[in-house]
């Protein structure tokens, strides 16, 4: 007992001036290299594209001269964005989050980060740094938004997207490539694909739960294979995008024997438009739209998304989207998937 209260002692003599009022909850002392910013209780936010969401980074005193500077770390280039700096009196906004981005400030010692109509390019890891002379110091936090990972190739076959090529089709499918974390995430939750396709980083990777010998071999185990990183110009792979769902959206099936012109005329004529595969995805996972139906989509693929697993459904035993593929879009033999947005 003497030797607790000797430890709170020498605590509270090594604590900064005005930081007794943000002191930790008993048993989970700050780490010794933070002396002005609080390590977070909850190191990762988690948030749905178009909310708002708010990253905390709060001091325990404020030194002299100091500046807290917002970052975001990139993966695919190895580097950090800058987003605001501040010197608790002014501020200054930077980069492409400019528009979206404030500061909390409930209080003088609140440097929280608070980004409105969260974006799918928002996910990932930021910093909070503390510049203070030669006493830097930073705390790291992760946006995740839930979402859904799923295989993309083009009409005319697989392996044709260079890097950055894969990266524009999957923005032009209302997602963005998705990074090892959410695709490692998606094999654990059931994501079986032979196609290797490329990720966020610029490395190649394909997920795989039933060994067989297409993919590998019935010798090898089940996991998240790698091809390394590539050659982003030259190499050739598909590719994994990342969506998540959108507030206020919603996609539904127009039932019709249609071609590809008579089904996006269809959902103009409700006000809507073709979704894309993304957002197919996404009423697939967060409003489990379920039908047999294949139906038209904005890339001139026809697809279905199934959560009940039925034999007449295509027979399947797992949950998923199925596809069609790109069939001729003078083919009068499918309904459509209309996508209305907020």
């Amino acid at each position: 007992m003497h030797r607790l209260l000797l430890l709170g002692c020498l605590w509270l003599l090594a604590a900064p001036p005005g930081s007794s009022i943000f002191q930790r909850p008993t048993g989970t002392p700050a780490p010794l290299h933070l002396q002005y910013l609080l390590e977070p209780l909850h190191p990762t936010v988690h948030t749905q594209r178009g909310a708002t969401a708010t990253l905390p980074c709060v001091l325990r005193a404020l030194p002299r001269n100091y500046r807290v500077k917002w970052s975001k770390v990139e993966p695919a280039n190895y580097g950090e964005s800058i987003i605001i700096i501040t010197n608790g009196l002014f501020h200054k906004n930077y980069g492409p989050l400019s528009p979206r981005v404030r500061l909390r400030h409930s209080h003088r010692y609140d440097a929280s980060l608070t980004i409105s109509n969260v974006a799918l390019e928002d996910e990932g890891r930021y910093r909070c740094q503390l510049v203070n002379g030669l006493e830097d110091e930073s705390i790291l936090l992760t946006l995740h938004l839930e979402g859904v990972v799923f295989p993309y190739q083009p009409s005319n076959g697989r392996y044709k997207f260079n890097y950055h090529e894969a990266k524009r089709a999957c923005e032009q499918q209302d997602s963005r490539l998705a990074t090892y974390q959410q695709l490692y995430k998606a094999w654990t939750e059931g994501l079986d694909w032979c196609n290797a396709g490329w990720i966020l980083d610029g490395t190649v990777h394909y997920p795989i739960i039933n060994s067989r010998e297409p993919c590998g071999g019935r010798l090898l185990l089940p996991g998240v294979r790698t091809y390394g990183a590539r050659d982003k110009q030259k190499d050739r792979f598909d590719a994994f995008c990342f969506t998540s769902a959108l507030q206020g959206s919603q996609v539904y099936f127009i039932r019709g024997h249609l071609n590809f012109k008579e089904a996006a005329q269809a959902c103009r004529n409700q006000g809507a438009a073709l979704a894309k595969v993304g957002q197919l995805y996404s009423a697939w996972k967060f409003s489990q739209l379920d039908r047999c139906d294949g139906g038209w989509l904005a890339d001139g693929s026809v697809r279905y998304p199934i959560t009940t697993p039925r034999q007449r459904c295509g027979g399947l035993p797992e949950p998923g989207v199925r596809s069609f593929g790109f069939p001729s879009k003078e083919m009068r033999t499918y309904g459509s998937y209309c996508f209305v947005g907020k």
